[in-house]
């Protein structure tokens, strides 16, 4: 049976195509729009709406032509927080058909723990940490993957929240990058998570750090990463690392995030394979299992 995920968040809309295999999922389409719904002082306007509704329209005639049998749908902070979200569910249902279930920040986190936990190859013993770095909101989640979720916290920082606040410069300046810092660690301020023996990274900043410095983020990595991003203008990291330009511009802000999170758990990040989508797949896979 193929099911599929279409996550509306604050930088991207993105489409999940996959089956079950032998362990876990089996990706048999992944599809990816920078529709960016973040910055419109609680207002998301006519025509932006406009194009995430045909966006979602374009992704579920995909998903059927691939044969999803079952189309899910969730929307992350970007919506979440909009005073006229109603009104882009709405929007997007009549252009394609399908509902919008808009996740709160503990929806997030349970989701992202259970896509990146339950498609690892071999499954971590002890307690696991998942930090979920999107555009508008993060997400740090401890557990176990027998018991699932066990501490959890979502914060309204993300790496389009803070590149939209500091970042003016291209490539980015000591100063800037010092605020989103001092920033970030205001916002970890007080939290106490029980310590992992393993953590993963999911989510778009992530992902893409894959091509710049491997699938491991420690603060040597992350310090090397954020180098090669100050030393040229977005356009050219883009360029070179084959990123959306728009991904290259909010990176360093996603990096910093994950280097602050690595400091808390006090453990290196490795990138996980699965997310949000994943965790979408799987809890609607167990709802027809059940």
């Amino acid at each position: 049976m193929r099911l599929a995920c279409i996550d509306i968040g604050s930088n991207t809309t993105r489409l999940l195509v996959a089956e079950p295999d032998d362990t876990s999922l089996r990706e048999v389409l992944s599809q990816r729009t920078f529709t960016r719904l973040r910055g419109y002082e609680g207002t998301i306007p006519p025509e932006k709406v406009t194009e995430v509704a045909e966006t979602v329209a374009t992704q579920v005639r995909l998903a059927r032509e691939c044969g999803a049998q079952d189309i899910r749908t969730v929307a992350t902070a970007a919506i979440r927080g909009a005073a006229n979200r109603d009104e882009l569910c709405e929007a997007i249902r009549q252009a394609s058909g399908v509902d919008v279930a808009v996740l709160s920040g503990d929806d997030e986190a349970r989701l992202a723990f259970l896509g990146a936990t339950q498609t690892l190859r071999h499954a971590p013993e002890g307690t696991v940490a998942v930090v979920d770095v999107g555009g508008g909101s993060s997400e740090i989640v401890c557990g176990t993957v027998e018991g699932g979720v066990e501490w959890s916290a979502s914060f309204r920082v993300g790496s389009g929240f803070l590149a939209d606040h500091y970042l003016r410069s291209d490539p980015p300046s000591v100063a800037e990058l010092e605020s989103i810092r001092k920033h970030v660690a205001g916002v970890f301020e007080g939290l106490e998570p029980p310590p992992p023996a393993t953590a993963y990274a999911v989510g778009g900043s992530a992902t893409s750090l894959r091509r710049l410095i491997g699938a491991v983020l420690d603060h040597e990595t992350l310090g090397r990463g954020i180098r090669v991003l100050t030393e040229a203008p977005a356009a050219d990291v883009a360029h070179r690392f084959e990123l959306h330009p728009e991904r290259a511009r909010v990176l360093p802000a996603g990096m910093l995030l994950l280097d602050a999170a690595s400091t808390l758990l006090g453990v290196p990040l490795r990138i996980a394979g699965g997310g949000l989508r994943e965790g979408v797949i799987l809890e609607r896979m167990g709802d027809y299992v059940g």
